[in-house]
């Protein structure tokens, strides 16, 4: 199975983990504790609450002028994922029974578990360039025109306005755990989003960096980049090796430069997301 069929088959992995989340977290947390934390699953618990319309229901008919809309501005491949991911959310909702997982009166711990839940399933989404409707895709729209801002983030502002809607209906108490769990989940799934794309990018100088370089690339089968360098205080010319690794990888590689030389310097910094060969392949989407 080529690369590009198992980045396909993973996505849609966790397209379905995470509907399944999102949709215990709306039904079985917060639509029991009157919680509204933004999106199309707070209007809907809202519009049931008004009108008695099932949870299901609100999140399919809501979402189909904003498929529209993501057709336009982000094109059939992603919008054929959001609508995958919100009917199958809409499915759940239909098919999960109407049990409280949390007591309801217990707001703290609904805001907390419910933030938890749902930012996994949403970072999960997110992470297999979808949404499941409603504010996410309207976040990832905005997204197009201010790249700068990321989608938990847009996501979050969204969200803000819906609470103030729940505040309303539900209460000053309750709104303010809203706003809580919503800053939980905002910052949740931000990190579990730069947690998956997540690397360290490696500097060695090392009189050895020949052999270094040669076990980097034959044992973990890693790109390095030799850099001309000379020491200002030697004056000695010597080749800087540049890589990038997984967090797994970085202990196994100190381990080993330091078994090969004892005096070698050697730097680790964070790197937010890499694409190419090994890490992210746009090829591939």
């Amino acid at each position: 199975m080529d690369n590009k069929k198992k980045r396909l088959i993973r996505d849609y992995c966790y397209m379905i983990i995470g509907s399944l989340l999102i949709s215990i977290a709306s039904k079985n947390i917060y639509d029991p504790a009157g919680l509204i934390i933004g999106g199309v699953s707070g209007i809907s618990i809202i519009l049931r609450h008004l009108f008695g319309l099932p949870l299901w229901l609100s999140n399919t008919v809501i979402n189909i002028p904003l498929f529209a809309l993501g057709y336009l501005t982000k094109g059939w491949k992603f919008i054929a994922r959001t609508i995958f991911a919100t009917m199958l959310c809409s499915f759940i909702l239909y098919v999960l029974p109407d049990y409280t997982l949390i007591p309801a009166d217990d707001l703290f711990l609904d805001s907390v578990i419910g933030a938890i839940l749902m930012g996994i399933g949403c970072g999960l989404v997110f992470a297999a360039s979808s949404t499941t409707g409603g504010t996410d895709l309207m976040a990832a729209i905005i997204q197009t025109r201010f790249k700068h801002i990321s989608i938990a983030k847009l996501l979050q502002f969204c969200d803000g306005a819906v609470v103030l809607w729940g505040l309303q209906l539900f209460g000053v108490t309750k709104a303010c755990y809203a706003i809580v769990s919503v800053y939980i989940f905002t910052k949740l799934c931000d990190s579990f989003i730069d947690g998956m794309h997540f690397a360290k990018a490696v500097t060695i100088i090392s009189n050895k960096g020949e052999e270094i370089s040669q076990w980097i690339m034959k044992e973990l089968e890693r790109g390095v980049t030799g850099i001309d360098a000379k020491g200002m205080y030697t004056r000695q010319g010597i080749t800087m090796l540049y890589c990038v690794l997984s967090p797994r990888e970085v202990t196994r590689v100190k381990d080993q430069v330091y078994s090969m030389d004892d005096k070698a310097f050697f730097i680790i910094s964070d790197v937010r997301e890499v694409h190419g060969e090994g890490f992210i392949n746009q090829n591939e989407d």
